[in-house]
Order: structure tokens, then sequence, then C-alpha cells
């Protein structure tokens, strides 16, 4: 009987992506990675991988026996970076800071850097993208000054490396993540190989010294964070700086933490001395005024956990054109096209041959339904040229069919309102808890809330008069319009209109 041969497989071609690295056991016309054209060729044969059993650095302990206070979280010495982080930064975490060009990102880590070196915690300051001179030049204008910053202009992985091993930082700032490569893997600085090369060599860095990092990301023309998205697998904390290039106000959201809630923010006001923090924010979205004027109401508005107060704006002028204008800024525009549908037909307030304006005050961007009831007040003031009374908050969302739907943390914007001095507040029905010298009034539709301009007031008590078969109010005569502010005493003893008599 023959003897019988072991025979092993041929080894199948393989192929890889030039572009970002990607390996694929067939040829495509895209890569699946970076969904390149024409970037996939084949290289050689898939090599046969078998991982056998290795010594292990630290053997499994029970959970109870894990020291926890390693991981005690230290403050970067500015607290409202600190409320986003949930306390501070963590030994060994890797937070990924992404946000459009000139938001102020270098300006932020700079301040950071400097406020967290310490003669036990040194700070290791590695640019990409700037020489080191023009760094100290910021630093300088800021006040970002200390014995224990490091500074350091490098593009190279290895040289990055290297500055660790000779300072052995307790914080480790890279301004940028796509402006590092490694030598060792082609394509050009950016690329999803190489950012996944870099982030991996300074996360296993981190882990292994107890450093914690602070890494720059740059975000794509639609607003999503540069690069593979396995680098926001890799990092601990995603952190998204936003703010209009125009206005003062910067806010940072936390998208991934695990070390604390996403629902924090951070508010920041830039100015020409640098970044400081605001831990009142509120007056920066409010325009301070003597007399109410129209087309203006305010509403609390939760970002993350914080209650904000912001003032929403309208502006109406009858339209020369066929298709009026409906312009906003600072707030959804399919938004507003249904709050304006709703307040035409469940409000009665005629709309269709008007240029309507919208805005919100500061820059900041209302994105949650809280500010619908506002909204439809500031439109329905300005389109009867009256303003609302002084000291009164707006707060609900509007539904399609003109009922004002209960939000969340009524309680929390209401005592927000009532801390700065606002007296009045339009709200949802069972709004639970009422801060004590606030009157607040429940609202269940739009034609309710409505009642609060003083003017719609008086229409309303007319109509009612006459369809009552009473004598109509005599009409005033014309004279000059003045200019005419409306206290509080104008929202004292009134109750919004029952929907019986409504009908």
């Amino acid at each position: 009987m023959a003897a019988r041969t072991k025979t092993t497989a041929k080894a199948r071609p393989a192929y890889r992506c030039t572009e970002c690295g990607n390996q694929l056991p067939k040829w495509v016309g895209r890569c699946p990675e970076c969904n390149a054209w024409g970037t996939v060729e084949e290289y050689g044969a898939v090599p046969i991988r078998t991982t056998a059993a290795g010594p292990v650095s630290t053997p499994a302990k029970p959970i109870g026996q894990i020291d926890g206070k390693v991981a005690t979280a230290r403050t970067t010495g500015v607290p409202e970076l600190d409320r986003v982080l949930g306390g501070g930064l963590v030994p060994g975490a890797v937070v990924l800071l992404a946000g459009e060009p000139g938001v102020g990102k270098s300006t932020l880590l700079l301040d950071v850097a400097a406020k967290a070196a310490s003669d036990q915690h040194r700070t290791l300051y590695v640019t990409g993208e700037e020489s080191a001179s023009q760094v100290r030049l910021r630093a300088d204008r800021i006040n970002a000054l200390s014995d224990h910053l490091y500074l350091a202009a490098e593009s190279d992985l290895g040289a990055v490396l290297g500055h660790i091993d000779a300072v052995n930082p307790g914080l480790l700032i890279l301004d940028s993540v796509q402006t590092i490569a490694s030598a060792e893997l082609d394509g050009a600085p950016g690329g999803p190989a190489q950012v996944r090369e870099v982030a991996g060599a300074l996360i296993r860095a981190s882990k292994d010294r107890g450093m914690a990092t602070l890494l720059v990301g740059h975000v794509t023309k639609d607003g999503s964070i540069a690069g593979p998205r396995l680098l926001e697998h890799l990092v601990d904390v995603v952190l998204s700086f936003e703010g209009d290039r125009h206005a003062r106000l910067r806010i940072i959201r936390g998208i991934k933490n695990r070390y604390g809630a996403t629902d924090e923010v951070g508010c920041f006001e830039l100015h020409d001395e640098g970044i400081i923090g605001l831990a009142d924010p509120s007056g920066l979205f409010l325009t301070r005024r003597d007399k109410p004027v129209p087309g203006t109401c305010l509403t609390v508005t939760l970002e993350g956990r914080r209650p904000l107060v912001a003032e929403v704006q309208a502006l109406m002028v009858d339209s020369q054109i066929p298709s009026p204008r409906r312009t906003t800024s600072g707030l959804e525009s399919p938004r507003i096209a249904m709050i304006l549908a709703v307040v035409e037909r469940h409000g009665g307030v005629k709309l269709g041959k008007q240029d309507i304006y919208t805005a919100t005050v500061g820059g900041v961007k209302l994105t949650e339904p809280s500010a619908d009831l506002a909204i439809a007040l500031a439109v329905a003031s300005s389109s009867s040229d009256t303003p609302l009374p002084n000291g009164l908050v707006a707060i609900g969302e509007v539904g399609l069919a003109g009922e004002v739907r209960r939000v969340t943390g009524v309680q929390r914007r209401l005592a927000e309102a009532h801390r700065l001095g606002f007296t009045h507040a339009l709200v949802p029905p069972d709004p639970g808890k009422v801060p004590r010298g606030m009157k607040v009034v429940e609202v269940a539709d739009i034609g309710e809330a409505l009642q609060a301009i003083p003017g719609r007031r008086k229409a309303a008590a007319k109509s009612r008069t006459e369809a009552a078969g009473g004598p109509p109010a005599p009409r005033p005569a014309p004279v000059a319009a003045p200019v005419v502010a409306y206290p509080e005493e104008l929202m004292e003893g009134w109750e919004p209109v029952d929907s019986d008599e409504l009908n």
C-alpha cells in the first residue's frame, strides 16, 4: 500500500489598499474601508497565523482586590473642562478633542497644559502644526507659562515616543493626531492607516505609563471626526468643541466618556486673552433692554443637564416677491416651518405674504423642542407689533394639532429662570413644583398661549362680546403710535381663556 503524503493548501494571493492599508481576500474596485477607487492591488499570499499561549503581564485577580484609587481623576485646572470629563483626567486615559479650524482647540489645551503642570506631574505639549516659537507667542498672550511645561515640535511618531521617554510626563497633549506619521508605514500623514498606527502607539504608551493623553482631532466638512471610525472606539473619551467663529461662546460636549456622563457641557468665552470658563453663561444669550420690544421671547433650554436662558427673535415684513422668505439663524429651518404652520392654522395669525426672519441671541443653537412655544410667541408678537410682558419666559413643545406638550426638566428650567429674576412663565400642564414667588400659567394649546400678548387678549375679549350680542367696543381715535412698555402688572390676575370660550 502506497504511503499517504501530507499536502498543504495552496497559498492564495491577497490584496491590499494602497491608500489605507486595508487587506482584502479578493480584488474589488472600491476599498470598503476608505471608499477610494482603484487603490486595491495584489501584493502576495495571505500568511497563515496561529497564536500560541504566552506569558501574561500580570496575573488575573478578583475584581474586589483591584485597587481603584489608581484611577482617581486629577483636575486639569479648568473647572468647565473637568465638568465634562467627569471630575478631571484619569491617569492612563486618552481623550480625543475634535472641532472645526479656528474654534480655539489649541488655545484651550495650551491653557490646560500650563495649569495642569506641576513638579510631580510634568506636561509635554507636542505640536505638529506649528513651530515651537509660534506656540510660545500664544503662551505669552494667554499667560500659559510654566517651568514644568515642556514643548516640542515634531511630526514623526518615533520622535514623539522619544520625547515621552525623556520627559516622563504625567500629561501628554498632541496637536494634532492627523499631523503625525510613522516611518514604518507608507502614506501621507492623516491617512487612515497612519492615524490608526499613531493613535494605537500613543494609547499603548499611555496605558503602560499611567499617562493621561489629550489628542486633537480634525473634522470633516460635514462635522464628523476625520479618520477611521476605529479611532473613536480606541480612545476613552471623545469631546466635541463647538462654536460659531463669529461669536464668543464655545461649548464642549461629551460624545463618549468611559469615566463619566455624556450629558454634561462646558461653556467657555473666547476673547483676546484666551479662553475662560463660564460658570453662569446665561447672560450671553440675552439682550439687556429697559423696555420690551415686539418679536422677542425668552425660553430656557437644557444643554446637557445645565439650564440656560436664551432669547429668540422674530421679524415679519411685507414680502416683495411671490415666494416669501423664511430665514433662520441658530434655529432649525424644518422646525421653524412647522411652527409657522401651526401658528397660522391654530393661532389665527396670517403669515402667507410675510417675509419671516427668526434668530437666537449670542450665537447659541436651539435644537430641542422646548423652544417651540417661545418661537410661536415671538412670531405672533411681531405680527401684531405688540411686545410680550416683561419678565416672561415660555417653555413647551408645540404639536401639529396646536397642543403644548411637556418637556423634560421643567422644574430645573423654572428654577433657573427664577434665579435670574423672571417672575412669570408659560408652561405645559402639570409642571410640577413651582419656585416660590414665581407665577406659572399652564397653557394646553397654542390659542391659550397667544393670549399672553396684550393685543390678542383685547381682540379675543372683543370677539366674545360681539358674539354674545353686546355692543361693539368703540374704535379709538387714531393717534401717533407711542412706544408702550407692558410691565409685569399686565400679567397679574390674568387667567388663560378656556378652550370652550374660544370655540
